[in-house]
């Protein structure tokens, strides 16, 4: 199966360390990463897809992606 996840945190550490983490489960980074204004809380927000696959292995809906 092919697995897709967007990652999205604040500008800060905790971006680099959540894309670090799934990189080391796996995790290859698709695309370009994305910088954007969050008007709500009035900072800034990184975000980046990520994709994985997974040999002998069925995607369903209750597929839960942090587990892979």
């Amino acid at each position: 199966m092919k697995l897709y996840r967007f990652l999205s945190a604040p500008d800060d550490s905790s971006f680099c360390h959540k894309v670090t983490a799934a990189m080391n489960k796996g995790w290859h980074l698709f695309g370009s990463p994305t910088y954007a204004y969050d008007k709500k809380t009035k900072t800034m927000r990184c975000g980046q897809a990520v994709v994985k696959d997974v040999e002998g292995q069925e995607y369903g809906p209750d597929t839960k992606l942090s587990d892979w």
